[in-house]
């Protein structure tokens, strides 16, 4: 118990201590939300390994490794890993000019401000406040597995820990300690795996007593229900804003790719990780085991205190990124899109800054309320990301590339691909509701737009085929050295 009260005391003095320094020398909003566009290569690749290392993969993973096998790997982390880097090599550039916050700030650019309305609110309601609730949730979980905390107080004090943390220093604080937070829990998953690799006998007995099913990359699915289970979670990836957020953050394009790609690629080498320790784990573990249980069983029934504390850290460092990150995210959304572009325009610096942080804490009451009170969270965060992506990603695609595309097919094309998401289930076809969101958003878009004209309020142009001339480009893009917010 020592050990783990130690690491864990230590953790989060660090944390605080950031905090505390970075609440001295933030002053801006651009600094508090989007870190002042002056993000190193470090920085950017350690937070984009932090952020995406979170109870999905200590926990999530893992239990879907004990159950599916390997074909998890393919179904969800590697579709999820590419498409992210697709979205850094191919709209780093064309983003980073439109000078952004956020995905909302990219439509009301284009469109005017009331159509970045549905984007902002499925971004920071239905999507930041089910995330954050399961980091939440996913730490109180710690507490109770190290100290037999009951769970509700658990996800109070992890309440507590995380809005403190978060309000302290915003998203440059954030960054700065992801760097330092992804060492630990890359540290973390590694003497994990190795471990349980030595529990289960080595190398050679994990082949021989593994079913082939759980080694393969569809398991024992067909390769039509591995590629639809991708289809349904990649697409989002395209549009989930913390990535874009460490686009922004960045202090250059060059560094936005270069890191972005780098802290993808450790991601995605990392990700194979823990689903090979739920393979592994099979020759060790109960058989009735819970699947969410199975890390808490090996860090804390096999480890010693002095090795299995490093490993909670890592998960608490995990926990912690993700749900300041999320927090963040849907702060920028309030703040940015609802409050400035809508309530305030002419909004002072002191008002952004007391809004960022009083939306910090709505959301992050928000999603105490949730931990408490839902039953499924998982559920809801699989519906969220769903509905994120049938409504967004389409449109999204259509404001970079196609010019002709009108604020009406837009509006139309969101509000198709959100419905029929939500009513194909009860059809009881059997086919997953995003395709049929997809094929909605997609015709109705087109259709729309075909039978529409612009709107006097529409900036018309497709964002990716814009190429300022440098000197307009300095005036109107984010800057790459920008003295007044470099505060680290």
């Amino acid at each position: 118990m020592a050990w783990y009260t130690s690491y864990i005391v230590v953790y989060f003095l660090f944390m605080f201590a950031v905090g505390f320094y970075y609440f001295t020398k933030v002053k801006t909003s651009d600094s508090y939300l989007i870190a002042g566009w002056n993000m190193g290569f470090w920085n950017i690749v350690g937070t984009i390994i932090s952020t995406n290392c979170g109870a999905a993969v200590f926990i999530g993973w893992i239990g879907m490794g004990f159950t599916v096998g390997m074909s998890g790997f393919f179904k969800f982390a590697l579709p999820a890993m590419l498409v992210s880097m697709l979205l850094i090599a191919l709209f780093s550039r064309p983003l980073r000019r439109q000078k952004l916050y956020t995905l909302a700030d990219l439509f009301g650019e284009r469109f005017g401000s009331k159509t970045g309305i549905i984007p902002s609110v499925l971004s920071a309601f239905i999507y930041s406040v089910p995330t954050t609730a399961l980091q939440i949730v996913g730490m109180s979980t710690v507490f109770s597995i190290v100290y037999g905390i009951d769970p509700k107080i658990g996800i109070a004090l992890s309440f507590a820990l995380v809005l403190g943390f978060t309000i302290l220093g915003g998203l440059v604080a954030t960054i700065v300690t992801d760097a330092i937070q992804s060492i630990i829990l890359i540290a973390g998953i590694i003497i994990l795996a190795f471990s349980a690799l030595n529990f289960s006998g080595g190398m050679t007995a994990v082949l021989e007593n593994t079913p082939r099913e759980y080694l393969t990359v569809f398991g024992a699915e067909s390769a039509g229900a591995v590629l639809m289970f991708a289809l349904s979670v990649a697409p989002f990836y395209l549009i989930w804003q913390s990535t874009w957020q460490r686009i922004f953050a960045s202090k250059s394009e060059k560094v936005a790719i270069r890191a972005g790609l780098t802290g993808f690629g450790i991601t995605l080498c990392i990700s194979v990780l823990p689903y090979s320790i739920g393979v592994i784990a099979r020759q060790f573990v109960p058989a009735d085991i819970h699947p969410d249980l199975i890390f808490s069983y090996i860090t804390v029934e096999l480890l010693s205190p002095a090795v299995g504390g490093l490993v909670i850290v890592g998960l608490l460092s995990a926990l912690m990124t993700g749900a300041d990150s999320f927090i963040l995210q849907g702060s920028s959304n309030i703040t940015q899109d609802l409050y400035h572009r809508l309530i305030n325009p002419n909004a002072t610096e002191k008002q952004l800054m007391f809004m960022a942080r009083a939306t910090v804490v709505a959301i992050s009451v928000l999603s105490l309320i949730v931990a408490y009170f839902m039953t499924d969270i998982i559920s809801m965060y699989q519906w969220a990301l769903r509905i994120s992506a049938t409504t967004l990603v389409f449109p999204f695609l259509a404001i970079m590339f196609w010019k002709r595309t009108t604020n009406a097919g837009v509006v139309a094309s969101m509000l198709a691909g959100a419905a029929a998401t939500i009513i194909w289930p009860f059809f009881g076809t059997g086919l997953d509701e995003v395709v049929p969101g997809f094929i909605a958003s997609l015709s109705a878009l087109i259709i729309v737009t075909l039978l529409t004209k612009h709107s006097p309020k529409e900036s018309v142009k497709a964002v990716f085929w814009e190429d300022l001339p440098s000197a307009q480009r300095q005036i109107n893009g984010p800057p790459e050295t920008p003295e007044k917010t470099n505060i680290i």
